[in-house]
């Protein structure tokens, strides 16, 4: 099989290697494809904790396809049927892991593209959002995460308020749902105009989706006193400074959204599947550039980039 191998900060290499044997309780995949996450722009960048050159397929963890062997001790799965699985490396055409990993779809969902991992991760953090009718709910930050959060906190019958520094994303968020969209350039504005739209309340819940030290800053502004403040952001970067003075004031309950038991990774895929089913979520318009393996590099480059019209990249098989 084909794998593709970081060599160095920004390089890859496709390298022949043997298709991996599934082990007790594992399940083989033969990948369709592959989403690329943002999480993979620290190593690929060449950070002094990374080693290279990589394993073959390292780094994809978002990967979809059709169980294509089964080891011992397996049960409920068998060749053939189309999964999502939650492997370790996944930009290759085969991966293996455990079956608890992987989670089936439905037959309707033949010849669609489903990264599993980042499509649970926003039904996890839309759990732990705790979003009502009626509510009023700010997202900041609209790429992948957050328009997925914007079909979803509308669907539940909350108003929407999208806040990007992209006006491509600001477009994106209505056509998800949102009933307000607002660019960061001034974040006072930001604050006087949902001042303004709420009546001076603030938002019920706001969700901070980018990662950044500014977009937190403004995020906690945005919440109302005994709101909910929730952390969806990949902060990896470092030390973050926070208006403590205000979190505490205004008696904010704040929720670090990010999971990391395994388990709860997966059953975020199963509800994934349950909301693409039912029609509260649709991933489709949002998986926005695609390359096959061989331009691996290429993608990992665009989702640091972000060009115009880019909100998520895959690589196909």
């Amino acid at each position: 099989m084909r794998g593709a191998v970081v060599t160095g900060p920004g390089e890859i290499a496709i390298k022949e290697m043997p298709i991996p044997e599934p082990a007790a309780g594992e399940v083989r995949v033969r990948l369709e494809g592959c989403g690329v996450c943002a999480s993979n722009l620290g190593p690929w960048s060449g950070p002094e904790w990374m080693q290279f050159p990589t394993e073959p397929g390292d780094l994809g963890h978002e990967g979809w396809g059709v169980v294509d062997e089964v080891g011992p001790g397996v049960e409920g799965l068998r060749p053939g049927d189309r999964v999502a699985a939650l492997f370790y490396r996944s930009y290759a055409e085969f991966d293996v892991g455990p079956a608890s990993s992987v989670v089936p779809l439905p037959p309707a969902f033949a010849g669609q593209p489903f990264p599993g991992e980042p499509l649970g991760c926003a039904m996890n953090v839309f759990r732990r959002s705790d979003i009502e009718p009626g509510q009023t709910v700010a997202i900041v930050g609209i790429g992948f995460l957050g328009a997925l959060l914007t079909q979803l906190a509308t669907a539940a019958g909350a108003r929407v308020i999208a806040i990007s520094r992209r006006a491509f994303a600001l477009e994106v968020a209505r056509e998800m749902g949102a009933s307000e969209t607002m660019t960061t350039d001034d974040p006072a504005a930001v604050i006087n105009r949902v001042a303004e739209i709420t009546g001076g309340t603030l938002c019920d819940r706001v969700i901070e989706a980018t990662g950044l030290a500014g977009p937190l800053e403004l995020s906690a502004e945005l919440t109302r006193e005994r709101g909910r403040l929730v952390i969806a952001g990949y902060h990896q970067d470092g030390p973050r400074q926070v208006n403590m003075q205000l979190w505490n004031w205004r008696g904010l309950d704040v929720v670090n959204a990010h999971e990391r038991n395994p388990a709860v990774y997966v059953q975020g895929m199963r509800a994934a599947v349950e909301a693409v089913a039912d029609g509260r979520l649709d991933p489709a318009p949002l998986l926005t550039h695609t390359y096959p393996l061989e331009r691996l590099d290429a993608a990992l480059n665009a989702t640091r980039d972000r060009p115009h019209g880019f909100l998520k990249a895959m690589v196909v098989m």
